[in-house]
């Protein structure tokens, strides 16, 4: 059941997000959507290194397709239903075979918002079954509220949130046309609902947010401890290349995961000694050297954050 402390603390994330948001500054132009090849099959398009803004539509993150003799099969439908279109137009241009599934990593905002021009396609939508807890949750609706403020016009009162038509909770392996993917739950993590898919003929691996490339992770309500267990888990999987959640194509897994692994474990042994020494917060935030992260992008406006959710979560493990 939710305490108090963690109602208090998605609420004060979802305030903390809006006003970022608002604070952030925009290019003025949409950025451009490409589709980029990434193996025989699959293909990307790559988001910007920003926070969502009604200048960018919304695409911070990266969504993936593999064409298939018998459909498409789309990674993640981006963050909001006109970037969906422009994605699909993307898909258009190289092939005209039906989009018939779409996999979810997670349902963050940015990766989600698109889903319902997909649904109204026929395309069928796979997902964690943790994910129902969010999608039912005052969380989602108070981020998809404000949404519709900040990220006007392409996120507004017709936008919702779409549910799964296959909710699965264990590993799971399909087929599409004689490509086969493997469908492997590693949350929680960066969600509870977290989904890697792995195309092992090609070794491409589809990572979603639990890979951050060439900025800052957004760790929110993360467990970051499973996090890092989850990163050396996709470690195993025989991968020539990760189509990561954010930033570019990775060639060097383990690498290129360090990133983000370092980042975590940093966050969580600084803040961890802080909260076994009850030091204040803005204390220990104060004193600790960011300085191998903060050339980053993103750092100023996500790391605080970052570090004051792990310095939460750590207290609770202590306690």
């Amino acid at each position: 059941m939710k305490t108090m402390r963690d109602s208090f603390l998605w609420h004060c994330t979802v305030a903390l997000l809006v006003t970022l948001s608002t604070a952030m500054a925009c290019a003025d132009e949409v950025p451009a959507m490409v589709a980029h090849k990434v193996s025989a099959s699959a293909w990307y398009v790559e988001g910007v290194s920003a926070l969502g803004s009604p200048a960018n539509q919304n695409f911070i993150s990266n969504a993936a397709f593999v064409v298939t003799p018998a459909g498409v099969v789309v990674i993640d439908a981006l963050g909001s239903p006109a970037l969906a279109t422009r994605l699909i137009a993307e898909i258009r241009k190289i092939t005209p075979q039906p989009i018939t599934h779409l996999i979810v990593t997670h349902y963050h905002a940015d990766h989600i918002y698109g889903l319902q021009t997909f649904k109204a396609l026929g395309t069928r939508i796979i997902a964690h079954g943790a994910a129902r807890a969010y999608l039912n949750s005052e969380t989602a609706r108070l981020r998809l509220e404000a949404s519709r403020q900040e990220l006007a016009p392409w996120v507004d009162a017709q936008t919702r949130l779409v549910e799964a038509d296959e909710w699965i909770d264990a590993e799971k392996e399909f087929a599409v046309g004689g490509v086969r993917f493997q469908l492997k739950p590693v949350g929680p993590s960066h969600t509870p609902e977290d989904m890697a898919i792995y195309m092992p003929a090609e070794k491409v691996l589809f990572a979603g947010d639990l890979v951050f490339r060439s900025r800052i992770p957004f760790v929110g309500q993360a467990d970051s401890r499973h996090w890092i267990a989850a990163l050396d888990n996709l470690l195993a999987f025989d991968t020539n290349i990760i189509v990561p959640g954010h930033g570019p194509l990775s060639s060097e897994a383990r690498k290129d995961m360090q990133l983000t692994r370092d980042y975590l474990v940093y966050l969580r042994t600084s803040m961890g000694q802080a909260a076994k020494n009850l030091e204040p917060f803005e204390e220990a935030y104060k004193s600790t050297d960011w300085t191998q992260f903060e050339h980053l992008p993103l750092f100023r406006v996500a790391n605080r954050m970052n570090a004051y959710n792990t310095y939460l979560l750590l207290e609770h493990e202590a306690n």
